[in-house]
């Protein structure tokens, strides 16, 4: 692991092994993907070649296969025109008609040879147990109208018996892997090439028809003399060996392919693979092939009988192994091939890449010397090329950089130390305008809201004084009322008092609206209070806010320090921030918290908390002008945040508010234990004043 961390350190730091990486890269990547794409193409072009020849050796063989029951059907046909052996059959002369037929069954080696008369039957010269094995055959009607015909039959072994051929074709079946699975365990069947040649007069009158089969089963000499033609020497290289095998089915009933030396593979089968292919989807297989023990470049086609059957296989192949061997041999040959050319370029490319490299080597290590503050040079170079050239000429650059370093830090440290003077004065200078400039920002929005607060004050007291005078009448003629109604009140007397109720509660709020005119005025109606106690009493006011939605309202009071305020004026600021938080929750899942704890020992905070609309930063900044709303029109006048600290405000207390949109809206009411009255205008344009004169 340390080697190869080495190994890419380098790689990364010096030129010279990223040059060769540059250069060995496209030889190590390229030549082995030529080499890996060489080896495909060779081995799929090799292995196309084998099976364009197997399929050529199949096609050989299927000719061969056809002209050779020609040759049968021809035979049968020289005797069959012969005058000679017409005119004994017209005289009836039996013996001659005999001898003539066991002279063509023995010349051409007939399994079988028979005289079937015009009605489909066996003529009565033939011996009583040769009867009829034709059941009326497609190729035994034809002969019955004079057409000749030959191909393949399938004898069962009664008809075998007949002719004394069961025990040549008695196969025990051998156990076969990749076979399909059977119950079958002996193959009694014969495959015939039986050939049916009709004999006609001088007026083509059908006067009998000779029938004749050659039996296929264990018949060596039929596959020796087809694989003799199409494998035949120097067809194969050496080592390979070429086959051709007869199926019955999927048995193997005559064949030269060894189960064993000097041994036929006869009763053995083939692969289920090959089977489905071909005998049941009656396709040509060309491919590789297990065969009995080993692999073969194998072709298989279906054998069709007289009548149009698929009732075995012609096979033609030869052993793949020679062939598999001598193409590893020569992609071992290509591989070696490819070593050494890769070697020898690797090599040429490091020898060149030190020559040339070495010059800049050394301009590193003078480099990396001064760095490290040590006074090296390259010294010459026999190099002439502009690699040579460039570190002649580094050695001239160092001295003139060195040269130049002992002027620049001269000055560099006057400059420094006249730097370090000015900084610290402007930085003094810095802090004490950055102190002024926030004192000054935060007096001006204070002096702000109380200009509109005062605005305000004098606009609700003409408008406190002018309500004062018709309540005053109301509550006269009420009386009057009282007095002249007696007794006769009592069934609207709950309403009676609700009018009064609410008339001293108008006066109340006309005194509260004369409070912002006049402050000094009211400034004696304080007293302490617990804010716990007051929370609770005006958290039951405001439930009956927002019925058409379901909301949950949390109360936490930890606060314990009673503080010296108006109970009303208080009670009116937590209203309106409670109602501004009903309003502003969502139709579901509204959540609405007040919070009261001690502030130190000094006072008490109470917080209003919302899972609301929200406001965004603009919207939040100005929320305690007077008349600035985010409401609805006609659903508020934009009063009751700038009333209210107005009203926290007199008392030296102050309320911030935090709000995001779409996430809520948080209120926090700062309240005095022991506050100080303020006069808003002249306080803050007392200060304001101080600041501007800074």
């Amino acid at each position: 692991m340390l080697g190869v961390t080495r190994i890419i350190n380098r790689v990364q730091h010096t030129v010279r092994y990223k040059m060769l990486v540059l250069v060995l890269f496209p030889i190590l990547l390229v030549m082995p993907i030529a080499l890996m794409l060489a080896t495909y193409w060779g081995v799929n072009f090799s292995y196309d070649q084998l099976y364009m020849k197997v399929n050529t050796d199949l096609s050989v063989s299927h000719d061969i296969f056809g002209r050779i029951k020609r040759d049968y059907l021809n035979a049968l046909g020289k005797t069959a025109d012969s005058y000679t052996f017409r005119a004994k059959l017209i005289g009836n002369d039996s013996e001659a008609i005999q001898k003539q037929i066991d002279q063509l069954k023995k010349e051409h080696s007939f399994s079988y040879i028979q005289l079937i008369d015009v009605n489909g039957q066996p003529h009565s010269l033939n011996q009583p147990s040769q009867i009829n094995v034709s059941r009326q055959s497609s190729a035994l009607k034809a002969a019955l109208v004079g057409k000749p015909s030959v191909g393949v039959e399938i004898f069962s072994a009664s008809d075998l018996n007949r002719f004394q051929l069961s025990k040549q074709v008695h196969l025990p079946l051998i156990e076969t892997s990749r076979a399909r699975a059977t119950k079958k365990m002996v193959e009694d069947r014969g495959m015939m090439i039986r050939a049916l040649y009709p004999i006609v007069d001088t007026s083509q009158k059908v006067l009998g028809i000779l029938d004749a089969g050659i039996l296929l089963n264990a018949n060596f000499s039929f596959v020796d003399a087809i694989r003799d033609l199409v494998y035949g020497p120097g067809s194969l290289i050496k080592g390979s060996i070429g086959t051709v095998t007869v199926f019955l089915d999927d048995v193997r009933i005559s064949t030269n392919v060894p189960i064993k030396t000097g041994e036929r593979a006869l009763g053995t089968r083939v692969s289920d693979e090959v089977r489905t292919i071909v005998l049941d989807q009656g396709k040509t297989w060309i491919d590789r092939a297990f065969v009995v023990n080993d692999w073969y470049i194998s072709s298989y086609e279906p054998i069709i009988d007289i009548d149009g059957n698929r009732v075995g296989m012609l096979y033609a192949g030869f052993l793949e192994t020679p062939f598999r061997q001598s193409l590893i041999n020569a992609l071992i040959g290509l591989v070696l091939i490819f070593l050494i050319l890769m070697g020898l370029a690797s090599l040429v490319a490091v020898i060149g890449a030190k020559s040339i490299f070495k010059p800049i080597e050394r301009m590193s290590s003078v480099v990396h010397a001064t760095r490290e503050g040590k006074n090296l040079r390259i010294g010459k170079i026999k190099s002439t090329d502009e690699i040579g050239t460039l570190a002649n000429e580094f050695d001239v650059m160092l001295n003139l950089l060195n040269k130049r370093k002992f002027q620049i830090q001269s000055w560099a440290n006057e400059l420094e130390q006249k730097v370090d003077e000015r900084t610290s004065e402007l930085l003094l200078k810095n802090n004490e305008l950055t102190s002024m400039i926030t004192v000054l920002t935060k007096t001006r929005q204070q002096l702000v809201i109380a200009e509109k607060l005062a605005a305000l004050g004098e606009l609700t007291a003409g408008v406190a004084h002018e309500i004062n005078n018709p309540t005053a009448v109301i509550l006269g003629n009420i009386d009057v009322i009282i007095a002249e109604m007696g007794a006769q009140l009592e069934p609207v007397q709950d309403e009676i008092d609700i009018i009064i109720e609410q008339i001293y509660r108008i006066k109340d709020i006309t005194t509260n609206l004369l409070q912002y005119a006049k402050p000094d005025a009211y400034a004696g109606y304080m007293n302490e209070i617990d804010v716990n106690q007051l929370i609770e009493e005006t958290s039951k006011l405001v439930q009956h806010l927002r019925p058409d939605i379901s909301y949950t309202l949390e109360v936490c009071l930890d606060a314990s320090i009673l503080i010296l305020i108006n109970r009303q004026e208080l009670q009116q600021v937590l209203v309106n921030l409670m109602t501004n938080s009903i309003q502003a929750l969502p139709n579901t899942n509204g959540l609405v918290s007040l919070t009261s704890k001690n502030f130190g020992q000094k006072g008490v905070k109470i917080v209003v908390k919302d899972n609301g609309i929200g406001m965004d930063i603009d919207s939040a900044s100005k929320v305690f002008n007077p008349f600035y709303t985010t409401k609805n029109q006609g659903e508020g006048t934009g009063l009751g945040l700038s009333i209210s600290y107005g009203l926290v405000r007199r008392y030296g207390g102050n309320i911030e508010v935090a709000s995001d949109l779409n996430s809520g809206t948080e209120f926090v009411v700062t309240l005095l234990k022991a506050p100080v009255l303020l006069e808003h205008e002249d306080m803050l344009q007392q200060q304001l004043g101080e600041l501007e004169s800074l």
